[in-house]
């Protein structure tokens, strides 16, 4: 990038800090979207100055602490939300700028509708071709959703009733009913039926083994191919096999909520509402997370998890239009917006990301693991601004 147009972004971030900071603490409705418009031309801005640092055909993942993306291959569980931060974008801006660079990325991922060897591929291929479909009516993006969804259905054991998770042991990991919408979206727009049952099942027996009566959940949960029963339920990123992971938890609230608007089940409605209830009432009094909800006050990695309170934020901006009170969220809803644009925008750092101090997984020995941006988090923030422009 030229001299000039470095100096030119550099002045409109720094405009856009001041702006937060001054107008941080307004209340996000209808009649006052300061706070959004301006954490919309923050994302916006930095966007456009990744377009510079992320190669076609690589993906970030999460930054190095303060510094630029990590970047990773097409196969990488967070390939699609790079193409997914650039549909949003234009979704936020109207701005057909964003649509090459979209579809570039996107295209990228192309070979990965055939691939079954991750039970991620909804994120991968709904983010990226989803947004992109949604935005350009395709047919050709159609056609690629379609068989993805389709190998997604390969991990599917009927014995079981869940699609597996990661290869060897059948693990099924909560994050899992955010893959699910793929399956949805396959059966309704022409694909195989039996689609929806898959994810339905996946759905089901989830909130059999995963959720936890007071609405917390267990994030991995091992089965028995041979009879279907529980053999071991634990974690991998959280901080016991009993605890409850932070960004598992936001999985669930979006995941059940996404559930309850494909199918109008009330089960799935009111298992995302114990979710939500369990997640907001453990948070600290700055409603952004810990990595765990249990995390003993004496563990040496106090870190926080603002991906898992974007996750919650755009999830609770969903749920919100389904409950009878639509105001039972709303004061949740602007404490953790408001601390996210306060105290963890990206502003005043050289981080790549948006969103800052996301935990990726603190069980890992890299520092960068426990506190980075993170490209999940910056996407969910995005999904959620997106969801405030549309209450306006």
């Amino acid at each position: 990038m030229a001299k000039a147009k470095r100096t030119v972004i550099y002045l409109i971030l720094t405009s856009f800090v001041i702006s937060l900071i001054s107008c941080h603490t307004k209340p996000l409705n209808k009649k006052d979207n300061l706070s959004v418009e301006k954490a919309r031309q923050y994302a916006l801005a930095k966007l456009r100055k990744s377009l510079n640092e992320i190669p076609l055909g690589q993906f970030p993942i999460r930054t190095e602490g303060l510094g630029r993306w990590e970047l990773t291959s097409p196969r990488s569980w967070t390939s699609g939300f790079y193409p997914g931060c650039l549909w949003l974008a234009y979704q936020l801006s109207n701005d057909r700028f964003w649509i090459d660079y979209a579809k570039k990325y996107t295209e990228a991922l192309e070979d990965q509708q055939y691939n079954t060897g991750s039970h991620d591929i909804g994120f991968m291929m709904l983010n990226s071709y989803g947004n992109g479909y949604k935005a350009t009516n395709n047919p050709q993006y159609k056609s690629v959703i379609l068989q993805s969804a389709q190998s997604l259905a390969t991990r599917y054991n009927p014995k079981v009733g869940c699609i597996q998770s990661w290869n060897g042991e059948y693990q099924i990991i909560i994050d899992n009913m955010m893959n699910l919408e793929i399956l949805f979206w396959a059966a309704k727009h022409g694909g195989d039926p039996a689609l929806y049952n898959i994810a339905v099942n996946h759905a089901h027996k989830t909130i059999e083994n995963h959720i936890r009566e007071d609405g917390s959940s267990f994030h991995v949960v091992v089965y028995d191919t041979a009879t279907g029963k529980v053999k071991e339920k634990r974690t991998h990123q959280g901080y016991a096999a009993g605890s409850t992971w932070a960004r598992g938890q936001a999985w669930g609230i979006y995941g059940f909520t996404m559930c309850y608007r494909e199918t109008q089940d009330t089960t799935y409605l009111n298992t995302a509402i114990k979710m939500a209830d369990y997640f907001i009432s453990h948070l600290p009094p700055d409603h952004i997370p810990f990595w765990d909800f249990n995390l003993p006050e004496d563990h040496p990695r106090q870190y926080r998890d603002a991906s898992a309170a974007a996750i919650a934020l755009s999830g609770l901006l969903e749920l919100r239009t389904y409950v009878k009170d639509r105001t039972r969220y709303d004061a949740v809803i602007n404490d953790i917006f408001n601390e996210l644009t306060s105290h963890y925008l990206s502003t005043g750092t050289a981080s790549s990301g948006i969103i800052l101090h996301g935990a990726y997984n603190v069980n890992k020995e890299n520092p960068y693991d426990w506190n980075a941006s993170t490209i999940w988090g910056d996407y969910y923030f995005l999904d959620a601004l997106k969801r405030y422009q549309k209450m306006q």
